[in-house]
């Protein structure tokens, strides 16, 4: 089992910056991916960004040159550097992980609006 703490989310502006934090507890060495998914009020779930193991990360076209995904593997924690925010980024921010033996643990979400 892993659980996940989210924080840094809140109110942004347009053209800001916002750091959100995902802390992993529990049975996080066995952690194989970290990432984060948004869900806009009305649309479905999407793939923001995520971050392997060996450091090899992956972006939504619509957020690359803006975030930056990166990992402390001694905090157990992952961070998403959102630059640039714009109103289409308002939406609630999942923290996720998935483990060596297959299974995906999700934070609770983090609300992140952006707004002027």
């Amino acid at each position: 089992q892993v659980q996940l703490a989210e924080s840094g989310g809140g109110l942004g502006q347009p053209g800001g910056s916002l750091l959100l934090s995902c802390t992993a507890s529990g049975s996080s060495f066995n952690i194989n991916v970290m990432g984060w998914f948004r869900r806009v009020l009305g649309k479905q779930r999407e793939l923001v960004a995520r971050i392997h193991n060996d450091g090899t990360t992956h972006y939504a076209d619509y957020v690359k040159g803006r975030f930056t995904i990166s990992r402390d593997t001694a905090k157990n924690t992952m961070y998403l550097q959102m630059n640039n925010l714009q109103f289409d980024d308002t939406a609630v921010y999942y923290c996720f992980v998935v483990v060596r033996e297959g299974s995906t643990y999700w934070g609770r979400g983090t609300q992140v609006t952006v707004s002027s």
